[in-house]
């Protein structure tokens, strides 16, 4: 255990001589990072994984490639499903489920009108979608060709282009959204047109 200390990692190493010192000429080693002793406990120990992680990764393990694509579609399919037999364009405002946030104070939410957006995108009226939530159907493009490309990777193999979005764009979206959630509930006008 030469070198090693239990708790402050590798015992300082003696430093060469200084130019032109009287020293015996000595060959000093390159520094070497100096692994932790057999048996000695790792900093921070690996836990132990819970039944439901272990049973989620043997599933995953033992199913074909296309299966979790396929059951991400079949969300998305229901998701599109419920949108269309719903449709929340005739339904009163506080019918369930409902909104909480609007419900109880009358605000719309940061989500509140993709319902309809996504029940008039299926329609393809594209004007109202975007009259009733304009982010989500400026987004819907951008995100299904993730998906498609995801799925595709993973089902088949596909390489489809990448669609690389850096941090300072994903972070203008957010501003974008938010900026969006706080003036459609100012109650003047032209904000009061924003208004679901």
């Amino acid at each position: 255990m030469s070198g090693v200390t239990s708790v402050d990692g590798p015992a300082p190493q003696p430093h060469p001589p200084a130019a032109g010192a009287d020293a015996p000429e000595q060959a000093w080693p390159a520094a070497q990072p100096t692994p932790y002793p057999v048996g000695q406990p790792t900093p921070y120990p690996v836990a132990e994984p819970d039944r439901l992680t272990r049973f989620v990764v043997r599933l995953y393990d033992r199913s074909p490639r296309w299966a979790v694509p396929l059951a991400a579609l079949g969300c998305v399919a229901a998701g599109m499903g419920y949108a269309l037999l719903s449709d929340p364009t005739r339904a009163a405002p506080d019918a369930a489920p409902t909104c909480l946030l609007k419900l109880t104070t009358g605000l719309d939410c940061p989500g509140c009108g993709g319902t309809r957006a996504l029940w008039y995108v299926l329609h393809a009226d594209l004007p109202a979608a975007a009259r009733h939530h304009f982010l989500f159907v400026f987004a819907l493009p951008f995100l299904a060709y993730l998906f498609v490309a995801w799925a595709g990777r993973q089902a088949f193999g596909w390489r489809l282009p990448e669609l690389r979005l850096s941090s300072k764009v994903i972070g203008g979206f957010l501003a974008a959204w938010f900026a969006f959630s706080v003036l459609r509930n100012l109650p003047w006008a032209p904000f009061t047109a924003l208004y679901v």
